[in-house]
């Protein structure tokens, strides 16, 4: 007993509708050489899993047929297994090295904030009360002649 590969399976069910790849490629938007990779049954020439699905579901409904077997056919045939993809750990060296650069971006604030406090006492600096006692004072002693004292 021989099971049909998907490929021929798309490929027979087509030919009974009388299409042609060109008019599967211009229901489906799928391009021409993708439904021939997937009718010659070269899966892994396509771009990944979850595309390769796409494009059965689209074949199998351009050609009459009912997506959800297609797909149950691919994953049995292909014995699909989802992995999700563990994070990478990352190195000790990169870790240090980001530890390193927050590190230098908080001393550069710091700097940048010191630096701008400072520039804004300048600017704000009350000015005319810097000046020495003698010279601001109207009442300094200096403006203030001794006036004879008439008896």
């Amino acid at each position: 007993m021989t099971t049909e590969s998907i490929g021929s399976f798309l490929k027979r069910q087509r030919e009974l509708k009388a299409m042609s790849i060109a008019e599967v490629s211009r229901v489906t938007r799928i391009p021409a050489a993708t439904l021939s990779s997937i009718e010659s049954d070269h899966f892994d020439d396509l771009p990944g899993e979850v595309f390769v699905r796409g494009f059965l579901r689209s074949y199998a409904q351009a050609v009459g047929v009912v997506p959800n077997e297609v797909l149950a056919r691919y994953t049995s045939s292909r014995r699909v297994v989802f992995v999700t993809p563990l994070p990478t750990p990352t190195p000790l060296h990169a870790a240090r090295e980001g530890q390193g650069r927050r590190f230098g971006v908080a001393i550069a604030f710091v700097l940048l904030l010191i630096l701008f406090t400072l520039a804004l006492s300048i600017v704000l600096k009350p000015r005319g009360h810097d000046m020495p006692k003698e010279l601001s004072s109207v009442e300094g002693s200096s403006l203030d002649f001794e006036r004879p004292r008439n008896a």
